[in-house]
């Protein structure tokens, strides 16, 4: 059977879920270090790959390549859009994820990638640009999970940034310009890497704090990446 893969950008993301590997293994490739085991009857590797974009895309390449996994699921922690109906605590199912802030600026403003005429990657036949689509598939099951042990799971589209939006004022405008509930530094590096590896992407994730005035006393972290750490054990479990 081939393994389900996770990714997340730091250790405390995947700590629960090393701890409850059965035999775990670990090994080095490609200069990321990878976790193997079971979770019941299902084998997995893990990893945390490092913060941003190209961490996450290097550290999916390489598990792909190395693993073959049949699924990634891309987990941690996300920070909440105003005004998207999360809070902190809540998880979150992307349908889609955003390369919000690649594009070029000109003087009347900012512009995407399809202004520039340049795709992020093929699919289908079908060029990707600033979108890009996570597994159907997947985020169907995570839902009739979450309905069947009364947990609420939201679903929607979220922002990968890489300059993350420490204002309330910033956070409006790329909610406003993408209908985006939440925000990463790695969703759509992960998801954008296994659309070109042909590998169904899922991604889950904790809420730990609102998109507002950047201010660290107000998040919680640890609470954020238990709870999508959880939600991802019953999903393999399941």
């Amino acid at each position: 059977m081939k393994p389900i893969g996770i990714i997340a950008a730091m250790p405390q993301e995947i700590e629960l879920l090393q701890q409850t590997l059965h035999q775990p293994h670990q090994l080095s490739a490609g200069g990321f270090d990878y976790v193997t085991g079971t979770i019941g009857s299902t084998p997995v590797v893990v990893c945390a790959g490092g913060v941003g974009k190209i961490n996450a895309a290097a550290a999916t390449a390489v598990m792909i390549a190395r693993f073959q996994p049949q699924l990634a699921i891309n987990t941690g922690c996300a920070g909440a859009y105003l005004g998207s109906g999360l809070a902190v605590g809540d998880l979150v199912a992307a349908c889609e994820e955003v390369l919000a802030d690649d594009g070029v600026i000109i003087p009347a403003g900012w512009r995407d990638l399809s202004y520039m005429k340049l795709p992020s990657v093929g699919q289908e036949g079908e060029e990707c640009y600033n979108i890009l689509p996570l597994s159907r598939s997947a985020l169907e099951k995570a839902r009739q999970l979450a309905e069947r042990q009364n947990l609420i799971l939201h679903s929607g589209r979220c922002a990968t940034v890489s300059t993350c939006s420490g204002t309330a004022e910033r956070g409006a405008e790329l909610a406003g310009r993408w209908n985006v509930v939440a925000e990463s530094m790695e969703g759509a590096a992960v998801a954008q890497v296994c659309l070109r590896g042909g590998v169904e992407c899922l991604e889950i994730r904790g809420i730990s704090n609102m998109v507002e005035e950047r201010d660290l006393k107000k998040w919680e972290l640890a609470r954020a990446v238990e709870a999508a750490q959880r939600f991802v054990l019953r999903y393999l479990e399941g």
